[in-house]
């Protein structure tokens, strides 16, 4: 049985101009000052208590009401892109170089409909808003958690949302276990001796080593990680010699990458395993091998009691037809895994409707669908209902 939920017509054109100024006016990560100043405005004029500059822009809204000690956090990501628009459309970036190709602008926009939505609601607990910076690679997450967020604002549950592009309108996937994987860069550098092109044996070649060393890594997950295991190494950046220079062998390669897995001990092989392989090619070749491997973000892994709520509350907002419990896990990363590996979390995925023209995540043509902009509102304010004992949302 779906709520009754039900927005009105003005509430929605208002978030539907929200949303499309926000991506009119892209700022990447740490640096979403005007965003950040439109967040903290409208949650105050809602009456809620605001904290600003959380990890740097960051802000934080907070409700609380009635006398339950129970405290939840949703969290909307606030980001955008260092890529150009080329969508032609009317509220397109102005901003060069800059875009909202991964929907940052319509989760800010949903949770913050749902903040002013349920300033009017009573239920009994406390809602933290959390409108996070720096998502995209630049560790707002962390930097958040690095800034006291847990001391200062104590939760019992974390809850994320994403638009998914694909999945169908008036649709919510909730499913339990891995979501994300985690995300992890890696550099190489091999330091041979430089000779004339013409006379290799002269030297010691760094970028014949290199060539092995990628053909090697690639075999890691193929012949190395249990093949239920999913996971990725891929080379990403090389850098050696000069086109100007195509005579001689450089001294010195540079490679790296990323890895990818969504579980602890796979991403503890992955980071062995390509160290060794460097090891291992930089000694048969009588040259040094450097390695380097950077823990990013941590799976996102959805706990079990969570899930079941946030399965519940897309249930109730949307109709039974509007819950999946079964959707593919994705290889990108999201450091919602900050709040979600800290406390019991949830992450689920918005229905956008099939993708338009060049409409997936992170491509130039990407523009977020206003009409999911209902469901997420309505799945918020359900959630919040189910989470904090009250009626399901209006």
């Amino acid at each position: 049985m779906a709520s009754d939920f039900a927005m009105d017509p003005e509430t929605l054109d208002d978030l539907i101009a929200l949303r499309r100024d926000l991506h009119a006016h892209p700022e990447l990560g740490f640096e979403e000052h005007r965003t950040a100043q439109i967040v903290a405005d409208r949650l105050e004029a809602a009456g809620i208590e605001v904290t600003r500059g959380i990890g740097g822009t960051g802000v934080v809204g907070t409700l609380r009401k009635g006398t339950g000690n129970r405290a939840i956090l949703l969290r909307a990501d606030m980001d955008a892109l260092a890529m150009t628009e080329a969508t032609g459309l009317p509220h397109a970036s102005r901003a060069p170089g800059r875009m909202h190709a991964c929907g940052h602008d319509g989760h800010t926009a949903i949770l913050l409909g749902a903040a002013e939505a349920l300033a009017g609601r009573d239920f009994s607990g406390t809602v933290h808003f959390v409108f996070q910076p720096a998502e995209e690679g630049r560790g707002g997450g962390k930097a958040m958690v690095a800034d006291g967020f847990f001391d200062r604002f104590p939760v019992d549950a974390a809850y994320g949302l994403h638009n998914m592009p694909g999945l169908e309108l008036g649709v919510i996937a909730a499913v339990e276990g891995a979501q994300l994987a985690s995300s992890d860069r890696w550099r190489v550098t091999f330091r041979g001796v430089g000779s004339h092109g013409a006379k290799p044996h002269q030297g010691r070649d760094a970028v014949t080593a290199a060539g092995v060393f990628l053909t090697q890594i690639h075999t890691v997950v193929a012949r190395e990680v249990d093949p239920l295991q999913p996971a990725v190494v891929s080379a990403c950046a090389l850098s050696a010699g000069d086109f100007e220079a195509l005579n001689v062998i450089p001294s010195e390669v540079r490679i790296g990458g990323t890895a990818r897995a969504y579980a602890a001990d796979v991403r503890d092989q992955i980071e062995v395993a390509i160290g060794r392989h460097a090891r291992g090619v930089a000694s048969g070749f009588g040259i040094e091998a450097d390695y380097a491997f950077a823990r990013g973000i941590p799976p996102v892994v959805n706990a079990p009691g969570p899930t079941r709520i946030a399965q519940d509350a897309a249930r109730q907002a949307l109709g039974a037809d509007g819950l999946r419990t079964s959707f593919p896990p994705s290889t990108a990363g999201d450091d919602f895994a900050e709040f979600g590996t800290r406390v019991p979390g949830a992450y689920v995925w918005l229905g956008m409707g099939p993708a338009r023209a060049n409409g997936q995540h992170h491509g130039t043509g990407y523009d977020f669908n206003d009409a999911c902009i209902p469901h997420g509102v309505a799945f918020w304010c359900t959630l919040v209902a189910l989470e904090l004992g009250t009626a399901p949302a209006p």
